[in-house]
């Protein structure tokens, strides 16, 4: 039977924790759970089970294990020792014998994005940021559709256009909406990713249409935009209720959750949806929670199943540089393999035909008070 492995390591410090040492998760608080993280081992966490290809009937199992540090010890230990634990974790699967491996949250971003992890174990690796491009897209796509939002004529935004999987996120939007805003912390960089965007897309389709690119490194812009992806890599939530126009939806792949809590409590003219949940084909197993329904995982977690599923065990995607040929492509292997798309959830809680429904017309009604009372607006 082939097999995969999986990285995962505490966001939360005292939830996460508290999934596989409950006692750890009650008695320590989350600066204590920083510190010893540095000295904590590899974890093996649960094995997986039950996955199974609908276009062959292919079985296959994997194993989650953890690197212990969060990721603020990730951000404040120098790069080395991070890569360090990230390694010895990886010998860890190694040892249970997976054919590949799975870098996941903040583990597939440190330094070099995975390159240096992949040289230094005998496992490829993969970060899965490739399936996670595709799923956020499709993610936002059917958000559009439920709220309404003509997709052609809209106003999008990518926070985080600038990162790895920001930059193809922004690629695929730049040929759905009318108007795309690339948001990040450096102008230059963002020029740069409008021109080349630009760029192809004259090449592509030379003399059509193409959506206006807007660069800017001010959240304040997001007011304009219906249709919002965040992808960065910051610790701290960075999108707030007053950046926001009633009745968008905002996409959050990023782990932790770019989009403030306080959005969801503030602003019930909003769709907030979590970012790169699918279904995985099979009765699987995970034996372990961590915070998604049965039978459903993370983007990143799906692209390592679906390469180990179609027996692609090489180093797939590294660095911090995606293409979007690699993204059509672990997209087919994945549809091939029976992963779909996944409900709406929100904050970890699904989101109900109801509850959509309550946005649209909190949304409608916030519009209207803004056209009757424009010092509202």
């Amino acid at each position: 039977m082939d097999t995969f492995a999986f990285i995962i390591h505490p966001i939360d410090p005292k939830r996460d924790v508290s999934r596989k040492f409950p006692f750890l998760g009650r008695v320590l608080n989350e600066k204590q759970i920083d510190f010893f993280s540095t000295f904590f081992p590899p974890v093996y966490i649960s094995e997986i089970e039950g996955i199974r290809s609908e276009a062959t009937d292919k079985e296959i199992k994997g194993w989650f294990i953890a690197c212990p540090y969060t990721p603020r010890r990730m951000m404040e230990l120098p790069e080395r020792m991070v890569y360090r634990k990230i390694i010895q974790t990886g010998r860890l699967a190694e040892k249970l014998g997976a054919q590949i491996l799975g870098l996941g949250a903040f583990t597939s971003v440190v330094g070099d994005a995975g390159i240096t992890i992949a040289k230094a174990l005998d496992v490829p690796v993969t970060t899965g940021d490739s399936y996670t491009v595709m799923v956020a897209v499709e993610s936002i796509r059917e958000a559009a559709c439920v709220m309404d939002i003509p997709l052609q004529t809209s106003t999008a935004a990518v926070v985080g256009a600038t990162g790895a999987i920001g930059q193809v996120c922004a690629e695929l939007l730049a040929d759905d909406v009318e108007r795309l805003y690339l948001i990040g912390r450096r102008q230059e960089k963002l020029e740069e990713l409008r021109d080349r965007l630009m760029d192809r897309a004259r090449a592509l389709r030379p003399g059509s249409a193409q959506a206006e690119l807007i660069v800017s490194t001010k959240m304040d812009v997001l007011a304009e935009a219906q249709l919002i992806l965040t992808v960065t890599s910051a610790l701290h939530d960075v999108i707030r209720p007053e950046h926001l126009q009633p009745g968008s939806v905002v996409c959050d792949v990023a782990r932790p959750r770019d989009v403030s809590a306080m959005v969801a409590a503030a602003r019930d003219d909003i769709l907030v949806i979590d970012g790169g949940m699918v279904d995985v084909p099979g009765a699987v197993d995970f034996h372990f929670n961590f915070g998604f329904p049965p039978g459903k995982a993370y983007a990143c977690m799906a692209e390592t199943i679906a390469l180990a599923l179609e027996g692609r065990f090489e180093d797939y995607t590294l660095g911090k540089h995606l293409t979007r040929e690699r993204v059509d492509e672990i997209d087919g292997m994945a549809k091939k393999h029976g992963f779909r798309l996944s409900g709406f959830r929100s904050f970890e809680r699904e989101v109900t035909e109801e509850q959509i429904e309550t946005v649209r017309r909190n949304a409608r009604n916030a519009r209207n008070t803004r056209r009757v009372h424009p010092a509202y607006a």
